[in-house]
């Protein structure tokens, strides 16, 4: 069975980061943007990040610039535009696809452990957010107009 053990991603520094090193965390993995309607929302996910790191709780912040090339920073630019913007402390990545043929395996693999609505595999837009349990299983898909403070009860009842 398949975990999100089983990935390897790349910080926004190039270092390799293998997702095993997160087993026992709970997890919520986003694909952000820096010039979205949906950005304030780093906002609310370093709010969560604050309330619930000391439980075993990360947010992973995927930039994608594929959708109307909202993300058209290199990694020096994001980490400071959401440092400077937003406070953000939680781990940033490289910049990845999260849709076609060049899409992240660890996205193909959020997508199809959990659907969009109608069953939709692809994302629809930035902030596109998964929840994944200790055990590195996909839990649930919030869509980009879920705001971060209404997934609290979610991460809370797997903490």
């Amino acid at each position: 069975m398949t975990t999100i053990a089983d990935f390897t991603v790349t910080t926004n520094r190039g270092a390799p980061l293998a997702l095993e090193e997160k087993l026992g965390k709970v997890l919520l993995v986003v694909n952000t943007a820096s010039k979205c309607g949906f950005t304030p929302q780093y906002d609310g996910l370093e709010k969560l990040y604050e309330t619930y790191q000391d439980r075993g709780f990360e947010v992973l912040g995927f930039p994608c610039n594929q959708f109307g090339g909202q993300e058209p920073g290199d990694a020096d630019e994001i980490a400071e535009f959401c440092k400077v913007n937003f406070g953000v402390t939680f781990p940033l990545m490289q910049k990845v696809d999260v849709n076609g043929p060049g899409a992240s395996p660890l996205f193909d693999w959020m997508k199809k452990e959990a659907p969009g609505l109608l069953g939709s595999k692809a994302i629809k837009w930035n902030f596109t957010k998964f929840l994944i349990d200790r055990q590195g299983n996909v839990v649930k898909r919030y869509g980009p107009t879920d705001a971060p403070d209404g997934i609290a009860k979610d991460i809370e009842k797997l903490l």
